[in-house]
């Protein structure tokens, strides 16, 4: 798909997909003009992300010049490395404590999409940086690819019965020039269904091929192996604080989609940065009042992202 109507809305920042040879495993990469307030709200019960402890809202410093997702779970948080070493070479980040070394902080979180049968995996740092270095401001595409090339959803009826899952990113125009726009990796051990048909549209397949709702799920056992992790990005200016009440929304919005969401097996969570410049409002008519009018667009930009991830255009599958 073009830029218009995905993440690349949001002005100040760019996007970029590496996906293994295989077709398996990938990285994804969301770079920031400069490094950008940044919070990270994790729900699920096995949450796997890289550098996120600095990003509470007490931390000194809270900003970052780039988020990836990747595969490979533990193993693709070594995507880390390659991205920041693009970043460090393309001159980004400032000397710091008096050393000659740039600080580039990124931040990341990664998905299950491990193979079960014994394999070599792919160089996840050499990943971040085929991503790093591809990332730009001109396409934004959906489904299987980048991170998302190995995802799956539905695993409530064991692995084998999963449906593919994706990648997916969709924005909503606010006030004025500004946006908010958001990036979705569904590996999901729930389903996914259109909150406005109550249409599932991926999900476990039954013995006989038929979609199979996540119904009685006390009653299965839950593959661990499932996570949705998003970004939610606005050029719209907000503070830290206001930004987490964002990503909780979004949370919100995530939730409408997958269902369920945010299990003891799943690693959902949301990353949410604002890339602009600007001190925040102060004259609003409550309290989180610009929280709450951008979160409600994130919502619904987060359920059309997952959506989109499942069931992406034809021209923009790869």
């Amino acid at each position: 798909m073009s830029a218009a109507g995905s993440l690349l809305t949001v002005r100040g920042l760019k996007v970029g997909h590496a996906t293994d040879p295989a077709g398996r495993t990938g990285v994804t990469v969301v770079v920031f003009d400069d490094g950008v307030p940044t919070v990270v709200d994790a729900r699920g019960g096995t949450t796997t992300a890289y550098d996120t402890a600095s990003l509470g809202l007490d931390a000194t410093f809270g900003r970052r010049h780039a988020v990836f997702f990747a595969g490979g779970s533990l193993y693709g948080l070594d995507a880390a490395r390659g991205v920041r070493e693009v970043l460090v070479a393309s001159g980004a980040g400032r000397q710091a404590f008096g050393t000659p070394y740039p600080i580039v902080p990124v931040s990341g979180a990664v998905i299950f999409d491990l193979p079960p049968e014994a394999r070599p995996l792919p160089d996840y740092a050499e990943l971040g940086r085929t991503a790093t270095r591809r990332a730009s401001r001109r396409e934004l595409l959906n489904g299987r690819l980048g991170a998302g090339a190995g995802a799956s959803v539905g695993k409530y009826l064991g692995r084998a019965a999963a449906m593919p899952g994706g990648i997916g990113s969709a924005s909503r125009r606010l006030e004025g020039r500004s946006s908010v726009g958001v990036l979705a990796v569904v590996n999901a051990a729930g389903a996914v269904r259109d909150p406005e048909t109550g249409r599932w549209l991926a999900g476990a397949r039954g013995p006989r091929g038929r979609l199979v709702p996540p119904t009685s799920l006390a009653r299965r056992r839950l593959d661990g192996r499932g996570t949705t992790v998003a970004l939610v990005a606005t050029d719209r200016a907000l503070s830290r604080p206001a930004l987490a009440r964002v990503a909780s929304i979004v949370h919100a919005g995530l939730a409408r989609a997958v269902v369920p969401y945010a299990t003891s097996v799943d690693g959902d969570c949301v990353f949410a940065v604002t890339t602009s410049r600007a001190e925040p409002r102060r004259d609003e008519a409550w309290p989180g009042a610009t929280a709450d009018f951008v979160g409600r667009y994130a919502a619904d930009a987060a359920v059309e992202a997952v959506l989109r991830a499942v069931r992406p255009d034809p021209a923009s599958s790869r």
